[in-house]
């Protein structure tokens, strides 16, 4: 009802709703448990196999998890592949054991490289188990060999061929690395035996409660499902998918063949934590790659691959703003001032529907005293109260809704940029100004999250309003504070685009509400000149 649901009412209810649709959705869709490779393994013998060999091709049966797996095995390196951007090393089993990030933005704070697999990655890219338990036992007792040790990849592509003799067949995995960083992979065996691939366990570099980590599959028809840490269900099966992908927040390991595609099965551990493995054939061919989820790099590797950067619901509205951000940081040649241009250009396109809303609201609260007249002449008669209402709201041209549409519209487009803001891997280590070196973590003396909370309660000050529950204007009063202490940890990128955003908004509000003063200081003339 009219009388019961104010305007102010419903931009109340629209602001709560989408400061609780944000918690609810980090809290219910993101996992919240960061299991590390340590703790999904068990201490086993330099020669052990796990117990379970590989997954059934048989959709109700699952791959064994990696807890069943060597994962303690004393890794000797046979192989060395040494790029530009990155240095990998393979151990004994034929796997990628180790990998390192050259490039400076990558580096840790102590300014080591950044290794994103190492022991505790478990599985490990490349990693094969075979069906037939003791060819899987043998399988993890035999060493491979290599024909070249040290592998530089330097102007163009370089390969090194792995193989393993095995009693029941011998596997040749020949590798061929690119300097961009991915790899081509031929596998072949002397004699058919049924054995899974895998593309290795996520990165665990940055897991956390707000960005997505797990597993991504590209299925046959193009469509994106993803499986978060903690959701496996361990039966899960995809046929003929182009695209397999392990990702943490800023980091991926995948494989990929957009020609015939892969039979996949997704096990998981413990934890249920999903877990890719591709059924192999005996003679198969495919590519992989590892490292950052970098736009320009995956894109100049196949277009394709871009998919495995994960926008989650609002993909539709994200993948666009990126590519958008991105023209501006070419024209800009800065991240920070790539995002403030972009709110602006953002505010600018939605200013007709804003700027109705604000008009609303001055209209609704110009009209606020002859509401309360209604409200007490028709006080417990609603359904005479709604109708005089509506007739007052018409002949005025208010909109009891025009207030609470512009906020409800721009909440998907919030946090469609607040999903692009926390997974572009692009603004880490990218500077603004002074103080703000890395857009990508938090503000670390804080100035923005206060800017933002200071020109929030700044805007809510000049928003006209017409409270008549002294709880509810208590509530409005502290939403800037809540705010504030919301974004205290969040990203300097989201934090700087919601700053900059609300200044747009102030400086709106000043102009519309110039133009109703205006407007009263001439009705007021135009009456004191009639007497």
């Amino acid at each position: 009802m009219i009388d019961k649901l104010s305007t102010q009412h419903r931009v109340l209810i629209a602001t709560v709703l989408s400061f609780a649709f944000f918690v609810g959705y980090d809290y219910f869709f993101i996992p919240k448990n960061v299991p590390t490779q340590t703790e999904a393994t068990t201490s086993v013998t330099q020669t052990s196999a796990p117990q379970t060999p590989a997954p059934s091709s048989s959709v109700s049966q699952t791959a064994p998890s990696p807890s069943m797996s060597s994962a303690s095995l004393d890794s000797e390196y046979i192989a060395t592949v040494r790029g530009e951007h990155f240095e990998l090393k393979i151990d004994r089993l034929g796997r990628i054991a180790k990998y390192y990030l050259n490039d400076a933005k990558f580096k840790n704070e102590d300014t080591s490289r950044l290794q994103l697999i190492d022991e505790s990655f478990e599985p490990k890219p490349l990693e094969v188990r075979f069906k037939e338990t003791s060819v899987n036992n043998e399988a993890f007792a035999v060493d491979y060999t290599v024909d070249n040790a040290q592998l530089v990849v330097e102007s163009g592509p370089k390969t090194l061929v792995l193989t393993q003799v095995l009693e029941a067949t011998t596997l040749t995995k020949k590798l061929t690395f690119y300097p961009e960083g991915h790899y081509e992979v031929a596998i072949e065996l002397s004699a058919p035996q049924e054995f899974f691939i895998t593309p290795g366990f996520r990165p665990n570099v940055i897991a956390d409660n707000f960005t997505f980590h797990g597993v991504l599959i590209k299925e046959a028809d193009e469509t994106i499902t993803v499986i978060g840490d903690g959701d496996a269900k361990g039966d899960e099966r995809f046929i003929d998918a182009p695209m397999v992908a392990a990702v943490d927040r800023y980091y991926t390991t995948l494989l990929y063949d957009f020609n015939e595609g892969f039979d996949v099965v997704v096990s998981t551990d413990k934890d249920k934590n999903p877990i890719l493995f591709i059924k192999g054939k005996p003679t198969m061919s495919f590519s992989g790659y590892v490292g950052p989820k970098d736009y320009e790099i995956l894109n100049g590797i196949d277009a394709r691959l871009t998919d495995a950067i994960e926008y989650g619901w609002f993909t539709f509205i994200a993948k666009p703003l990126f590519l958008f951000l991105s023209y501006l940081y070419g024209l800009f040649g800065n991240w920070g001032w790539a995002i403030v241009a972009m709110t602006i250009l953002i505010r600018l396109v939605l200013y007709p529907l804003t700027y109705k809303g604000m008009v609303s609201m001055n209209k609704l609260k110009e009209l606020a005293p002859k509401v309360k007249e209604l409200q007490a002449k028709y006080k417990g008669e609603p359904q005479k109260l709604n109708t005089h209402m509506m007739e007052l709201y018409k002949k005025h041209g208010a909109n009891p809704m025009g207030g609470c549409l512009p906020i409800l519209m721009q909440i998907p487009i919030f946090f469609a940029i607040y999903r692009v803001l926390s997974n572009a891997i692009e603004l880490k280590g990218a500077p603004w100004i002074l103080w703000v070196e890395d857009l990508a973590v938090m503000d670390p003396y804080f100035v923005l999250p206060i800017l933002m909370g200071a020109t929030m309660f700044l805007h809510q000050r000049i928003t006209p309003t017409n409270f008549t529950d002294p709880m509810q204007e208590k509530i409005m009063k502290f939403l800037p504070l809540i705010f504030t202490f919301f974004f205290v940890t969040f990203p300097a990128g989201l934090t700087l685009y919601w700053f900059v955003n609300n200044l747009f908004s102030i400086a709106q509000q000043y102009y519309v509400n110039h133009l109703f003063a205006k407007k009263k200081e001439e009705q007021k003339a135009l009456k004191e000149e009639k007497k």
